[in-house]
């Protein structure tokens, strides 16, 4: 059985959703504080995009942690 990759219909690359959800979950920062940090390095996303990601993926990174 092949594995379904939670990031099929991103338009945004896995990595950089992984960064936002990450520093969120791991930093005692806002999500207006976490579009700053990204912003920096040169990433352009809302803080609702990063909301919408971490509801969306949180609880996969969080699986991935577990195992």
């Amino acid at each position: 059985m092949t594995k379904r990759s939670p990031f099929k219909y991103s338009k945004t690359s896995p990595e950089i959703i992984r960064l936002a959800v990450m520093l969120y979950m791991r930093f005692p920062v806002s999500l207006r504080n976490v579009e700053d940090l990204l912003r920096e390095r040169g990433i352009d996303v809302s803080h609702e995009t990063i909301r919408f990601w971490w509801n969306r993926f949180g609880p996969v990174f969080a699986s991935e942690i577990r195992r």
